[in-house]
């Protein structure tokens, strides 16, 4: 082999790890999902809490991811988080859908569960969905637990 060709195969070989470093890059950040001529529609959600909910997590229905979350912000006037979820097209949800937060695994990252009502009527874009449950919070729930346990212990004191 002449050193042009060698040259040209290791500069080939460098220019195939950089794509595979940006693949793995897209993937570990949640945007390898290209859907340039998919069409969603946007509906909100308001959460008293929504953890570690974040930007482009995604939307799922029976396991199915059917959207993904467009933005997070903070309502002042009833101070709840208010999600925004663009979801796909192809997807029509009842106006009765409830939404809830929850984590895949027990320290996973959190996503947006929709479970369909039986209205007859479909969510309509720019629609809010009013039935929602909040993210679980380990440190609430641990708290709960110490708090619960140390009540236990002062009822037991207080029997003797």
């Amino acid at each position: 082999m002449t050193r042009r060709s060698i040259d040209m195969l290791v500069g080939l070989f460098v220019l195939l790890g950089f794509a595979a470093l940006l693949f793995l890059a897209l993937k570990a950040g949640n945007l390898a999902s290209f859907d340039f001529g998919a069409s969603n529609y946007t509906v909100r959600a308001k959460f008293d809490n929504i953890g570690g909910l974040k930007v482009r997590a995604p939307v799922k229905s029976a396991g199915v991811v059917v959207g993904r979350v467009a933005s997070v912000g903070f309502d002042d006037k009833t101070y709840q988080a208010v999600v925004s979820l663009a979801l796909d097209q192809r997807y029509k949800f009842p106006k009765d859908t409830s939404a809830k937060i929850l984590t895949s695994g027990l320290l996973g990252e959190q996503y947006i569960g929709l479970e369909p009502g039986g209205a007859p009527d479909d969510l309509a874009a720019d629609a809010t969905i009013t039935m929602t449950q909040s993210a679980v919070v380990l440190e609430n729930l641990i708290g709960q637990f110490l708090y619960g346990k140390a009540a236990e212990g002062d009822k037991a004191g207080g029997d003797k």
